[in-house]
């Protein structure tokens, strides 16, 4: 049974404590984030303190109390809130709802962490979204500050882009889908005396003043940063949701007796939310799971209490370290678990061992490659070839052990008796050397015929036989029988015997040599070929993306052009053909 349909979480709990000092992640949160194997939806809200962010965000988890919504001017929530409920409308995926503290709270004063805070939730989120009182007016615009401070708080890139494009250019990216929610909104929409929808009436909010003097500058400034960085783009309003007295106990308050449009409007906005909120996914096409978003939350606050910049590339790539690491583990236990399942040692030839590693090895590789990505270099993949070779080995090794220890047993029984008759004599007599050998010939044949051996059948007998060649040459010399010149015709064909069994061992190690030769150029084969698909169905993807992201940023391009903001769209258009002129020169690398 999948973990993630377990996760029932029956109210918030604190993801990051934003202490006076530092941030602090709540461990607690992180292991409900490690218990979560389904894809995650992430939600987060931000916005100033006391404007009823909680109330959108509990409606989200359908349930009328959770997030803290504070009735009273001391705001509630210090740092991140996170609650995980089932996704109410997909199957299969677990939604996960980030509440940040109150922006500019007065009792704080402490800019520097709502920046933090502000720039988290954007780096978690695959939807944020930014509650505000009121209008899209100027003053709503300068309380939006955080979005043109993201450049200095975020890098897409551990380092500097080789093209000379500034990094943020990077953000569409991995940056997720920007929600604009206008609380107690009571004008008309209208724009020069025309009715307009609630995304037109943001696009008109979001258009440039020309001039390049201080004050068109901070007036474009947090305008640009949202065309740029949020092509992806929502608007709703809300109506204020009962009278001002009564809002104190909102959370109490029935729907009926609730302002029926705000009504309607919160139904509006939460099946926006379930229906085309898109589950997290990093760059590459990597969805993010419970333990996916615990390693980020991780790596983001390891960074800013480090006092570096939280960094996208890194994160991924830490991710990747300790993904990479589990999925060698998971293919080196399936390919053991395999091997000892299907094997009956000891196998009669090595052929029929590799002939099963094989196949085996192709489903670990497979497994490994399932489980991993960005594998820089192929460093992970290069150690599981080696763990499986050193398994093979320990495998190929074992059933010798096996075979050699059956041999030895059998050998024991087989020619035990011949020996207790040499120690009585039987053989101390004339004619008693050939009786001995003709006595041994047979053991030898039943001995042969015995099933089950394996490999080092006749390894052990050549052994057993060199162990008692003494005996041998006694019966021999003492045979009265035989005269001196039938004793040397004896030792030549003793001699030969050996050298005969002597080249037939160089042959067997020569064709052992070759057999492992050609396993290990197979093996290699078969990395290749996995590696080479998998990357094509990555370069897919990643072209995929790119294309998206260069749709998104022509459409705003085209609109700055329409607009008559020259600069900008030139400045858009030369990311795009970086970007375009970088995915030509991955394109041919394979």
């Amino acid at each position: 049974m999948d973990m993630a349909s377990e996760i029932h979480m029956l109210q918030p709990m604190c993801l990051i404590e934003n202490t006076e000092a530092h941030l602090v992640i709540n461990q607690e949160a992180l292991r409900i984030l490690s218990a979560i194997n389904q894809p995650v939806v992430v939600v987060a809200i931000v916005g100033l303190y006391r404007t009823g962010k909680s109330y959108l965000m509990n409606k989200l988890a359908g349930k009328r109390t959770g997030f803290s919504l504070g009735s009273t001017v001391q705001s509630h929530t210090k740092g991140i809130w996170m609650w995980c409920v089932p996704h109410p409308k997909k199957a299969g995926q677990t939604l996960v709802l980030l509440d940040t503290e109150g922006l500019e709270d007065v009792e704080k004063g402490d800019n520097q962490n709502d920046c933090w805070i502000f720039a988290l939730a954007v780096l978690l989120s695959s939807t944020f979204v930014y509650n505000s009182m009121g209008t899209i007016n100027q003053q709503a615009m300068d309380q939006l500050h955080y979005v043109t401070e993201l450049t200095d708080l975020i890098k897409s890139k551990s380092s500097p882009d080789q093209s000379g494009i500034d990094d943020s250019a990077n953000f569409v990216g991995f940056f997720p889908t920007f929600v604009w929610a206008l609380r107690d909104f009571s004008l008309e929409l209208e724009v020069n005396g025309k009715l307009v929808t609630p995304d037109e009436y943001l696009e008109h909010s979001l258009t440039l003043k020309k001039g390049a003097d201080k004050k068109a500058k901070s007036f474009n400034e947090p305008r640009l940063c949202i065309r740029k960085f949020f092509p992806k783009r929502k608007c709703f309003i809300f109506d204020r949701p009962a009278p001002r007295k009564q809002l104190c106990k909102l959370e109490t308050l029935g729907e009926e007796e609730l302002c029926s449009e705000f009504v309607e409007q919160v139904a509006e906005f939460t099946s926006y939310i379930f229906s085309y909120s898109a589950v997290k996914t990093l760059s590459g096409g990597i969805i993010v799971n419970g333990p996916r978003l615990k390693s980020l939350v991780e790596t983001y606050v390891d960074a800013i209490s480090s006092g570096s910049l939280p960094c996208m590339e890194s994160a991924v790539l830490t991710l990747a370290q300790i993904e990479n690491s589990a999925a060698v583990q998971k293919a080196i236990t399936h390919y053991e678990e395999q091997m000892n399942q299907k094997i009956q040692m000891p196998t009669e030839t090595l052929q029929e061992l590799l002939d099963l590693h094989r196949l085996i090895e192709r489903e670990a590789i497979e497994i490994f490659l399932k489980n991993s990505f960005k594998d820089v270099d192929q460093k992970f993949q290069t150690e599981l070839g080696n763990l499986l070779i050193s398994k093979r080995d320990a495998f190929i090794k074992k059933n010798s052990d096996v075979s050699s220890a059956h041999c030895s047993d059998l050998i024991e029984d087989i020619f035990g008796p011949l020996e207790e008759e040499v120690k009585q004599g039987t053989f101390s007599k004339p004619g008693g050397y050939f009786l001995f050998l003709q006595m041994r010939q047979e053991l030898e044949k039943k001995y042969n015929q015995a099933p089950g051996k394996g490999l080092e059948a006749e390894a052990m007998l050549k052994k057993y036989f060199e162990s008692k060649e003494d005996i041998v040459e006694t019966l021999l010399k003492t045979d009265q029988s035989l005269t001196e010149a039938a004793k040397e015709i004896e030792v030549e064909r003793i001699k030969a015997e050996a050298a005969e069994a002597a080249n037939r061992e160089l042959a067997e190690k020569q064709e052992k040599f070759e057999l492992m030769m050609q396993q290990k150029e197979e093996s290699y084969q078969e990395h290749v070929r996995q590696l080479t698909e998998k990357m094509k169905e990555e370069q897919k993807k990643l072209i995929e993306e790119q294309d998206n992201i260069i749709a998104l940023k022509l459409r705003e391009q085209e609109k700055f052009l329409r607009e008559g903001y020259e600069n900008e769209s030139k400045k858009l258009l030369r990311e795009i053909e970086n970007m375009k002129k970088r995915q030509s020169g991955k394109c041919t690398i394979l």
